[in-house]
């Protein structure tokens, strides 16, 4: 189903902010009243003069121009799967987490059950909540059965950093009572490999480097001591990064410390030799002192994402992940897939969680969505507003009442906006959003295909048992 990309972004385009978030003598500054100009896929100038002679003008007022957003760890389909089922602790068997009695498993049944084209429905869906969320990056781990996800990206023109899970064992099953069943299931750890290659193969580097793949380890549980050394070294002779979900919940920690000695599930990956500047974690909700200090000496990348927590009633502080030197990076978790409100809540979060209001400021918090985000996928071409960057920015309109006036635009953008400020969202100097709307897109033709093949999902008696608890 390999599909063509956007046409490639030609000529040059102008864009006006009354705020721009620019890169000036090596650090994110805020200037006022600047042009970002691009040509082609690249940013080419930043200047307080109106150009002549651009292709494309874009002078709303009121726009703050920021680096595009990155959105590091995604579930397009399984967060799809459980929308408005598991707020309000649905779907939570003894209070415990969702991961293996919801999520991985009508993900898997999902999948089989939908034809290709549903299956695209659902990532189309996904990528345009991304997109109108204002992320111009995503790194999705996925099921390898749902390869759709590399033809939609493909198609609507977003960054995208694939990764296809592997697995050890990719069925464990949650109980009544909360605990975790890890049965024997038809996963064979090298064939998992070889499909990720192939996809590698196909995909990697597509549309001048804009589609990439990440290996995708599924998490410390479910992935075993020699599979993890592999296919980590794979990833490392092939200069891909690795992403890993690891102490996110009380069964995954009691079975890594039953399973290796006592310990964690952090001091299972350096024990391993897996963890270190190229690898990314989720969530480490659940980490020591100890852990976060081990992964700070490793320069390893946390990725925070507080609000699919908060819905459990569990904290996931970035503040205190940052506070032992830790990069840490925002992410949505597939969540509403909406970066604004991440770092709304992460400041929020952090602020509550430490009792001080200086935590988690808002400079910090919009560089945990650009800056440092690139930083972790040693990408100095994106996550900043700087000559010879990539030309993907995401411009918030902030003529609404609820932005004026308005102060400090980075304030404003992590304590007031919302999705709905999303104004442009540009990628390789295509736009592909434009006034908070998908450029030559149907968007309810999107939406309504998308929805349609989640509630075939939800129409099988296994995720009705699933979805009530």
């Amino acid at each position: 189903m390999t599909l063509l990309a956007p046409a490639k972004a030609v000529g040059t385009k102008a864009v006006l902010g009354r705020h721009v978030l620019a890169f000036v003598a090596g650090a994110p500054q805020v200037l006022r009243d600047t042009w970002v100009v691009t040509e082609g896929d690249t940013i080419v100038d930043i200047t307080p003069h109106r150009p002549t002679q651009v292709d494309e003008v874009h002078d709303r007022p009121h726009q703050f121009i920021i680096p595009g957003m990155m959105n590091l760890h995604n579930h397009c389909f399984s967060e799809g799967v459980a929308r408005t089922h598991c707020e309000d602790g649905g779907g939570r068997r003894a209070g415990a987490s969702i991961i293996y009695t919801v999520l991985m498993p009508l993900t898997r049944i999902g999948a089989d059950i939908l034809t290709s084209d549903e299956r695209m429905a659902v990532a189309r869906l996904g990528i345009l909540q991304l997109l109108k969320g204002g992320a111009t990056t995503v790194m999705e781990p996925f099921r390898a059965t749902i390869p759709e996800m590399f033809d939609a990206a493909m198609e609507m023109g977003i960054r995208f950093y694939g990764a296809p899970y592997l697995f050890s064992a990719d069925m464990p099953v949650g109980n009544s009572d909360g605990t975790i069943d890890y049965q024997a299931s038809d996963t064979n750890p090298m064939r998992d490999l070889e499909i990720w290659q192939n996809l590698h193969d196909l995909w990697e580097g597509k549309d001048n480097g804009r589609i990439r793949l990440a290996m995708s380890p599924h998490a410390t549980d479910t992935c075993d001591p020699d599979f993890l050394r592999h296919i980590t070294d794979h990833a490392r002779n092939l200069g891909v990064p690795s992403t890993i979900h690891a102490a996110q919940s009380v069964g995954e920690m009691e079975t890594i410390a039953r399973r290796y000695g006592g310990r964690t599930p952090i001091e299972y990956l350096d024990w391993l030799g897996v963890m270190d500047r190229d690898m990314s974690v989720a969530h480490c909700i659940r980490a020591t002192d100890a852990d976060l200090a081990l992964m700070a000496a490793r320069d390893t990348t946390i990725l925070n994402c507080p609000r699919v927590f908060a819905r459990s009633g569990t904290v996931a502080s970035y503040a205190r992940l940052r506070s032992h030197g830790v990069r840490t990076v925002v992410a949505a978790d597939g969540y509403n897939m909406d970066l604004l409100a991440e770092v709304n809540a992460a400041a929020l979060i952090s602020k509550i969680t430490t009792g001080d209001a200086r935590q988690a400021t808002s400079p910090e918090l919009a560089n945990a969505v650009t800056l440092h985000a690139a930083e972790a996928l040693r990408r100095d071409d994106l996550g900043r507003i700087a000559i010879g960057a990539k030309a993907d920015l995401t411009v918030l309109d902030f003529s609404h009442p609820h932005l004026q006036p308005m102060h400090d635009p980075l304030r404003a953008m992590v304590w007031l906006a919302n999705r709905a400020n999303i104004g442009m969202v540009m990628v390789d100097g295509r736009v592909l959003i434009k006034n908070g709307m998908a450029c030559d897109l149907d968007e309810a033709a999107v939406v309504n295909a998308g929805a349609s093949a989640i509630h075939k999902i939800w129409d099988l008696p296994e995720a009705r048992d699933a979805l009530t608890g």
